[in-house]
């Protein structure tokens, strides 16, 4: 898939996800989502794609799960609870799954950037989330909050990655083609 039509269509998703988030309901990631997903999966590599989808979005939902159990981040539309990611974030995630193959392609094999990459972006993310639509909101003292997205996301990133590369290298060694 082309990486300039996965990253506008992934910023859709989000732009969806927090404005409604912001007006306290859930639902519209959920129609954004799956017209993303099945953009995406349309395309060779569905198989790859779908491994990180399966592994991606649990993992995700356990870091925006710690910092909600926390109260480093309170996210609006706290559906299905205060204390766990909520379901625009879950649909957020899904689509995330679905960029690293294709939007952050040119980190493979380049960890320490996928860090600073990951450390640097997604808390950005995070404060735009919070600053533009009120979708999120950091704790009394937004230091702990924010100093969690860093190192998770300067871990996660890199791990992320290296995951969609090995299961692209997978896919297309059962599959005998290589994926785009």
């Amino acid at each position: 898939m082309n990486a300039w039509l996965n990253i506008v269509g992934y910023q859709i998703v989000w732009l969806v996800a927090v404005w409604g988030a912001g007006h306290g309901l859930w639902w519209p990631a959920f129609v954004a989502m799956p017209l993303f997903v099945a953009l995406v999966l349309a395309h060779r590599g569905r198989r790859a794609d779908l491994l990180l989808m399966a592994t991606v979005v649990p993992l995700g939902c356990a870091m925006d799960s710690i910092l909600a159990a926390s109260g480093w981040l309170h996210y609006a539309a706290p559906v299905p609870s205060a204390h766990l990611a909520p379901l625009w974030i879950v649909a957020i995630w899904c689509c995330f799954a679905l960029t690293l193959r294709h939007t952050f392609r040119f980190l493979f094999g380049r960890p320490a950037l996928a860090a600073v990459f990951g450390g640097v972006g997604a808390p950005l993310a995070y404060l735009a989330a919070a600053r533009g639509w009120d979708a999120v909101r950091f704790g009394t003292d937004a230091f702990p909050g924010m100093a969690a997205l860093v190192l998770m996301w300067a871990a996660a990133l890199p791990f992320m990655l290296h995951l969609a590369r090995r299961f692209e290298s997978r896919a297309s060694t059962e599959t005998g083609v290589r994926h785009a």
